[in-house]
């Protein structure tokens, strides 16, 4: 039997934590995103920040990653509609930094 994957305290929870805490220390509104039936597809986190605007943001682990079919489909719509999504995998100035330029999924996308 496989033991039952924790999502909710696995690698990328933890990643999460740490980028959603270092918005917050920059003066970032963050929202964790829920995924389910009706939201599939959708990134992991919203920022809105009074200075800089609004973020969609996908938290992956750098060590083994995957996105979804639904992510696959609703990504590229996002972006093709003006809506930037930005892929994360730690909280630093580097990663950070990522936020302020084009949307960096298609970079991810070609990496697996």
């Amino acid at each position: 039997m496989k033991p039952i994957r924790n999502y909710a305290k696995g690698p990328e929870a933890k990643i999460q934590e740490e980028i959603i805490n270092f918005l917050k220390l920059r003066d970032w509104f963050v929202r964790v995103i829920h995924g389910n039936t009706f939201q599939s597809g959708l990134p992991d986190l919203w920022a809105a920040h009074r200075q800089y605007g609004q973020r969609w943001i996908e938290v992956k682990n750098p060590k083994k990653y995957a996105f979804t079919g639904a992510q696959l489909e609703t990504f590229p719509r996002m972006i093709a509609a003006g809506v930037n999504v930005y892929v994360l995998v730690e909280a630093s100035e580097d990663e950070y930094k990522k936020l302020f330029g084009p949307s960096n999924y298609w970079t991810y996308l070609n990496a697996i």
